[in-house]
């Protein structure tokens, strides 16, 4: 019932503690375990309870015991566990104290555990019907994301200038495959999601029109340079920092300045392009928000 690793790539250590006990510790483990792990945020298929099945064996005759206690287990002739969600069995163990036991009576037990497992599901789902939509503030934070493996390099950077960058920002880890696959690993949820989306920036594609909250870089006599996103620099040419005539570049910007741009185009040498006029203010807020 546990989730697959695409969905849910975490190692799961669960710790059982009995104290002290009256019947089946295993299937009290099931249960709690149940109910721990839907309120860690484990995103479990379906919650699982169980039942200990019992059974006394006087020549003949034999009866089946439902949920026994610690008495009848010590002293009876089998002790059968059976855990399972509402749509079938999960696990099996049994202990026999006798020589062999028909299958007719394997077959009865299991079927007198279901209503005694459905039972005590109920009663689990009524303190939590489902898993928590959030992982506990107390796990960590394990993201995984797919990029270009042909973009790896650009994530990494320079003898790893860009990575470096983002685990001194963040105090992610990160771990890169071949295939394009990226392990994001953080102790705070916000941590891993700022370093996932520095990851996506700089490996998301460029479009004409798209608008951007930069920073600006450089400033030269024609125009300003911005760095829209990590490692992507674009430049703003005189005309089109602001409307009307500019004489001085740097009477609309400043080195350092946050500004919103929109993505003109690009040049014959693929150079980034860019522009502050016709950006609706709907577009530039978005921007800001996005880049917060």
């Amino acid at each position: 019932m546990l989730p697959s690793i695409e969905d849910f790539p975490y190692v799961i250590r669960v710790v059982s503690e009995v104290l002290s006990s009256n019947g089946s510790t295993s299937m009290g483990s099931v249960c709690g375990s149940t109910l721990s792990l839907m309120d860690a945020g484990v995103p479990l298929t379906k919650p699982v309870s169980g039942a200990a099945m019992g059974l006394i064996k006087e020549a003949d005759e034999v009866r089946i015991l439902t949920d026994i206690q610690g008495i009848e287990d010590f002293l009876g002739d089998m002790d059968f566990k059976v855990a399972g969600t509402d749509a079938g069995i999960t696990a099996l163990q049994m202990d026999m104290k006798i020589t062999g036991l028909p299958m007719t009576v394997i077959a009865k037990a299991i079927q007198q555990a279901l209503p005694a497992r459905i039972h005590i599901l109920e009663e689990m789902l009524k303190a939590i019907a489902e898993p928590r939509e959030e992982l506990s503030p107390y796990a960590p934070r394990l993201l995984t994301m797919k990029i270009d493996p042909d973009l790896i390099g650009m994530v990494i950077g320079p003898s790893g200038k860009t990575i470096k960058a983002i685990t001194e920002q963040t105090g992610a880890k990160i771990d890169i495959e071949d295939d394009g696959k990226v392990i994001i690993a953080a102790v705070e949820a916000e941590k891993a999601d700022m370093a996932r989306k520095m990851i996506f920036n700089i490996t998301r594609k460029l479009n004409e029109g798209d608008v951007y909250l930069g920073k600006v870089t450089r400033i030269i006599d024609i125009g300003a340079f911005v760095e829209i996103l990590p490692g992507k620099e674009g430049m703003i040419h005189i005309s089109q920092l602001a409307e009307g005539r500019v004489g001085k570049v740097d009477d609309e910007v400043a080195i350092g300045d946050e500004i919103v741009v929109k993505i003109r185009g690009f040049d014959q040498k693929n150079r980034l392009n860019l522009t502050r006029l016709g950006i609706h203010p709907d577009e530039a807020a978005e921007a800001r928000a996005t880049a917060s």
